[in-house]
């Protein structure tokens, strides 16, 4: 019976139900869950891939229940502006833009969900084109940039606080660890400011009022972090444009008013530091802040009159000095920057104690100089900041945008050498496939005497064996190489492209051959057989019957006799009323055949070729390979690109 009921189906159905249809949207559905994979693979799963890499350092020489200070630090953002790429046609430059924006705030976010560090500090270059845009009053010398002024970078102040700023602000809204938490963003670069007698007061007074002043000491987790202005520093010793002199000491050349404040910071340092760590100290021990000042009645021409009033630290211990700039102190030529160095790795492999050499030029920064940049220090200035701050054991640069450490040890420091790290690029258009950050795992705790445990443990040691025993630790984290992320999409577009082409084209196909079957006895039959099948059959007969017909509606037989037309490949039985009209199925007269109406009654098959409407239908293929393409790529592409949308959103 079901048997049947299913012939019968078929036998009376005006369209039939391709199986392969649903098949093919089956693998739609598989192409699309592939596509949302790997844009979530692409926006997400590759940032937590490298989170899994980005820990902090091992904490395995510290004792149990010990809580390491975390720092992050961030060099080189440098804001894509037109400055970046002068010259860049739109809509390029404007994504270019809109994407190092997200790619930044993405992971400053994911940063500080994942990594949750207490402190983060910038080491310059915040901005590209800082130095270009002019406050009022200003003028500049290079006509591309003369549109450009206070207001522009004002909006570039609230894009960078919008990728930085309100990440940080978000979380200490939502109370999260808001004792300790710093953010120190006053640190500026040659493209923020200038580069020695470069710079304009106005550009760096601006700077320092928005983010702060750029000499500063900050005591972070019982360490003392010395933020020096080394671009504005460099300008010592320089030709002054103005004079044509050379500015080292005050009055000698107007390029003073440039380095002289740094100058002056440097030479109080000491003092300036002994001071903070002081501060830091009492506080952390629930003390007075500041020392108390005794009121005194003094003669006017009394010695002590004039002299400084502050008091000496009381403060006995040791908390570790750290060298904050932007530009890296000078070292000699071709001074290797070790295997973690992206665009040039060492040109040799290491030997059998793991040492690299301390020569290569390949890994090198190239010591060298030029408009508004300066790779290195100068060995004079760098000899004299080392010296005036003193006790510097660490240093921490940025400029170069890709990873280098070295040990100075011609400089003075406790532990034998100064250990300086140039942080990578945090952003991906800065020349290097993979940017990054620096992690820092700070342990320095004090005793009840204020006296630091490590100093007393006389374990305080350079060498990369005792490494664990130093009181900063130090873990490079890449960031997810974004170039090879689009030419992953790139290249799955293209083949997405192409398989829902091919599929388009087969559809259309099946589309096309399904024109010309026929309902022959009640089965359908193609073209070709159909052909066979006239060839073979005698003409036409009206007493001929068919074995097969649909009981539908009460239908009676009909004869020939109400059939002018010519022979017919279809075999239905039917009557004719006493009036010469002809009994029709449910309204529809046999004679209007809907396969006649699209192929002309009475033509045989060789005919049909030539009628307008076939031709129509031949000429239409590519039409419908079209209509079935759009139809495929919208059904693939509209889910994946509102997820893609979300993903972007959240960031």
């Amino acid at each position: 019976m079901a048997t049947k009921i299913a012939r019968e189906l078929t036998d009376c159905s005006d369209t039939d139900l391709d199986v392969s249809t649903l098949v093919g949207r089956s693998r739609d559905i598989q192409k699309q869950y592939n596509r949302v994979r790997l844009a979530l693979l692409g926006e997400m799963g590759q940032y937590h891939r490298v989170w899994g890499y980005s820990k902090w350092a091992n904490d395995s020489c510290k004792p149990d229940g010990a809580a390491p200070h975390r720092m992050v630090l961030v060099a080189d953002p440098q804001l894509v502006d037109p400055h970046t790429y002068p010259g860049r046609p739109w809509p390029s430059s404007t994504i270019t833009r809109h994407h190092t924006d997200y790619y930044m705030r993405k992971s400053f976010t994911i940063i500080q969900h994942s990594l949750d560090p207490k402190t983060v500090v910038f080491l310059g270059d915040l901005f590209d084109g800082g130095r270009e845009w002019l406050p009022p009053g200003t003028s500049n010398a290079d006509p591309r940039w003369r549109n450009y002024g206070e207001d522009y970078w004002v909006k570039e102040y609230k894009r960078f606080g919008n990728i930085f700023f309100n990440e940080w602000i978000r979380r200490a809204r939502a109370g999260q660890h808001l004792d300790h938490r710093k953010l120190v963003a006053g640190l500026p670069g040659n493209h923020d400011l200038g580069l020695g007698s470069g710079i304009k007061i106005p550009v760096r007074g601006r700077f320092n009022a928005f983010f702060g002043n750029g000499n500063s000491i900050d005591v972070i987790g019982n360490h003392t972090f010395v933020s020096l202005d080394t671009v504005s520093l460099s300008a010592k010793g320089q030709q002054d444009p103005a004079t044509g002199r050379q500015g080292v000491s005050e009055g000698e050349g107007s390029n003073h008013e440039i380095w002289g404040p740094a100058e002056e910071f440097l030479a109080n340092s000491k003092l300036e530091k002994s001071r903070v760590v002081d501060r830091a100290v009492r506080m952390q021990n629930n003390e007075v802040e500041n020392n108390l000042m005794f009121h005194k009645v003094l003669d006017i021409g009394d010695p002590q009159v004039g002299k400084s009033v502050h008091t000496a630290s009381k403060f006995k211990g040791y908390m570790p000095s750290v060298l904050l700039t932007h530009v890296p102190l000078y070292r000699a030529k071709d001074t290797a920057c070790g295997p973690l160095r992206e665009r040039s790795p060492p040109s040799t492999k290491p030997g059998k104690d793991g040492e690299y050499l301390e020569k290569d030029p390949e890994n090198a920064i190239r010591v060298a100089s030029g408009f508004q940049y300066q790779n290195v220090l100068t060995p004079e200035i760098s000899k004299e900041i080392i010296d005036k701050i003193g006790d510097v054991e660490f240093a921490f640069s940025g400029d170069d945008h890709d990873y280098c450490e070295v040990v100075h040890r011609g400089y003075t420091s406790p532990t034998g050498g100064i250990r300086e790290i140039t942080v990578k690029a945090f952003s991906w258009a800065m020349g290097v496939r993979r940017p990054g950050f620096l992690l820092l795992s700070l342990w320095n705790p004090l005793d009840e005497a204020d006296k630091a445990i490590n100093q007393s443990s006389g374990k305080r040691h350079f060498d990369r064996e005792n490494e664990q025993y130093r009181s900063i630790q130090t873990h490079l984290c890449l960031l997810p190489d974004q170039l090879s992320i689009f030419i992953r999409y790139l290249i799955l577009l293209v083949i997405t492209l192409f398989a829902l082409l091919i599929r388009a084209a087969r559809a259309g196909s099946k589309k096309d051959h399904g024109v010309h079957e026929r309902y022959t006895n009640g089965h359908l039959m193609s073209s070709t057989m159909k052909s066979q099948a006239e060839i073979s059959r005698p003409p036409y007969d009206s007493s001929t019957a068919s074995a097969n017909r649909c009981q539908t509606n009460g239908l009676a037989i009909r004869s020939s006799a109400g059939r002018t037309r010519a022979a017919s490949p279809y075999s239905f039985r039917g009557t004719t009323t006493d009036d010469g009209t002809t009994q029709t199925y449910s309204g529809l007269s046999l004679h209007d055949d809907p396969l006649d109406e699209r192929w002309g009654q009475g033509r045989s098959h060789d005919e049909d070729d030539d009628h307008p409407k076939r031709k129509s239908v031949m000429g239409s293929r590519l039409g419908r390979v079209w209509r079935e393409l759009r139809r495929s790529v919208l059904l693939v592409g509209l889910p994946v690109g509102m997820w893609w949308i979300y993903l972007v959103g959240r960031f």
